[in-house]
């Protein structure tokens, strides 16, 4: 099967998620102006650089009481902060809620029953007990092609790791069983790892 994208695809649910996976889920909190706060998964997320450490999310849609964008971007908008909480299989539930269009003065935190932790480094709250928090400063905000595609950007100034996620000195994803998007409704968790040397 091949298909332009412009021209869609034919099918009764669009394949492209299904073929980039699995990603990553960006946890994002974020706090407004008026210090509210938002908690909101994205899975159009990752590690963009080692020096100095960056991150990468997107935002894709848009909702009625934020004009062009959603709340994650408005409020790293007015504030120039966000945390990246990494999501574990056991949270699987409460992330998903926090996934929901709620409006825009609703607490994600207090809707799922997620208890907060302050950062250290920026104005932010936190997911208390997250295996890893990275505190971030928002570096760049980049309209990209589509209606409500922005991507934004962060350099990580503070990295919080949860102790018993440590292991022999290294951060050990098989500690906590790292959740990861698929396409459609699909979701799946590192469990496995192995490694390969690079040539020389």
């Amino acid at each position: 099967m091949f298909y332009e994208p412009k021209n869609g695809h034919g099918l009764p649910h669009n394949p492209f998620n299904a073929v980039v996976t699995p990603r990553p889920i960006g946890w994002i909190s974020s706090r407004g102006a008026d210090g509210t706060d938002n908690l909101a998964p994205y899975s159009f997320f990752n590690a963009v650089a080692y020096e100095p450490p960056q991150v990468m999310f997107s935002s894709t849609s848009v909702k009625a009481d934020r004009g062009d964008t959603k709340d994650s971007v408005a409020n790293i908008r007015e504030t120039g902060v966000f945390a990246v909480n990494i999501v574990e299989y056991a949270m699987r539930d409460v992330m998903n809620r926090t996934s929901g269009l709620w409006g825009r003065e609703v607490d994600e935190f207090v809707d799922a029953g997620i208890e907060k932790a302050a950062c250290r480094m920026i104005d932010c709250a936190s997911v208390a007990g997250a295996p890893a928090v990275l505190e971030c400063r928002m570096t760049q905000i980049i309209k990209i092609e589509g209606e409500a595609n922005f991507a934004v950007f962060g350099e990580v100034v503070g990295v919080n790791l949860r102790d018993d996620c440590m292991v022999d000195g290294a951060f050990d994803v098989t500690t906590f069983h790292p959740l990861a998007r698929g396409g459609y409704k699909d979701y799946s968790v590192v469990r496995d790892v192995f490694q390969l040397e690079r040539p020389e």
